[in-house]
């Protein structure tokens, strides 16, 4: 708790309090009090407790040491892309995705201050990319914090005039900060994707539609992937993210991140799973889950 500026620490340490007495209800996120994630599971679970975490390694080792049901994690953004590595945190867990949850995001300026004094904006990476032009265009230069809510806390904990944070409008009451500008977006599309990580994954039931999220590793020989992939197309599976990455600074190897439409249960997605089986070294499959948005 002590990583969280000072501001928002008796927060954190209430919300903490409750979360941990009820971890049936509990649903950890990363961030400090009034941050998108904190506003993320508000939507999706109006009756849980939520339970802010530092990073998203806390908000994961919450859930696998049994403090938290769930935990939210974004892992997208339409605007700026991957938000979380969730193919390194997710399959040394042992955690599983059970859900997912779009987020619109609006950003709003606050500080101690007014808008023609600002100088400087904290807030996350993602926050300050989705808003890169808007800060251009008033001559904001861009200050890195590890979450949205917490740079508020710290703009509140600074009281420099100079100094103001791009956070939810909810982060403003907490702490005591001024609006100076909202809704604050490059593109009326920006759209958060969460996911809903869980112990325990429970039986696929239902008639869908399903997403069905998976990392592997191809074999290092010529059109591994081409052929690894072939059969999503001819099963006619759709593939809707696929994301390359390298493990540990081989680059002998490359591992991919992917989200396709369907269940395992499906009799064509099993086809497809079988074959990218076949051309793959390993498949593991993090989880199966009703989707939160239509996929074509």
């Amino acid at each position: 708790m002590e990583n969280f500026a000072a501001p928002a620490r008796p927060i954190v340490a209430r919300m903490l309090a409750e979360a941990e007495a009820a971890p049936a209800r509990a649903v950890a996120y990363q961030g400090a009090p009034g941050a998108n994630s904190h506003v993320a599971v508000r939507e999706a679970f109006p009756e849980a407790l939520p339970m802010p975490c530092f990073s998203f390694d806390d908000a994961i080792d919450a859930v696998k040491e049994g403090r938290a049901d769930r935990a939210m994690i974004p892992i997208e953004n339409s605007l700026h892309g991957r938000v979380a590595d969730i193919h390194f945190l997710l399959p040394e867990s042992g955690l599983s995705i059970i859900g997912e949850h779009f987020l619109a995001i609006r950003h709003t300026l606050m500080g101690t201050g007014v808008l023609d004094g600002v100088r400087e904006a904290m807030s996350h990476p993602q926050a300050l990319g989705q808003c890169r032009h808007w800060l251009k265009a008033h001559g904001i230069a861009q200050v890195a914090y590890p979450d949205t809510a917490g740079a508020a806390a710290m703009v509140a904990e600074l009281n420099d005039p100079k100094v103001a944070a791009l956070a939810p409008a909810h982060a403003a009451e907490l702490y005591g900060l001024t609006v100076l500008a909202s809704d604050i977006a490059d593109a009326a599309h920006n759209m958060t994707r969460f996911v809903v990580l869980s112990r325990e994954a429970p039986a696929v039931t239902g008639e869908g539609p399903f997403m069905t999220s998976l990392v592997f590793e191809v074999k290092n020989i010529p059109a591994a992937l081409y052929k690894a992939l072939g059969g999503f197309a001819t099963n006619g599976v759709n593939m809707t993210k696929l994301e390359s990455y390298q493990r540990e600074a081989s680059f002998a190897a490359t591992e991919f991140y992917a989200d396709i439409v369907g269940s395992p249960e499906e009799e064509a997605v099993a086809r497809a799973l079988d074959e990218l089986c076949f051309h793959s070294k390993w498949v593991r499959l993090l989880g199966t889950y009703p989707q939160a948005r239509p996929r074509p």
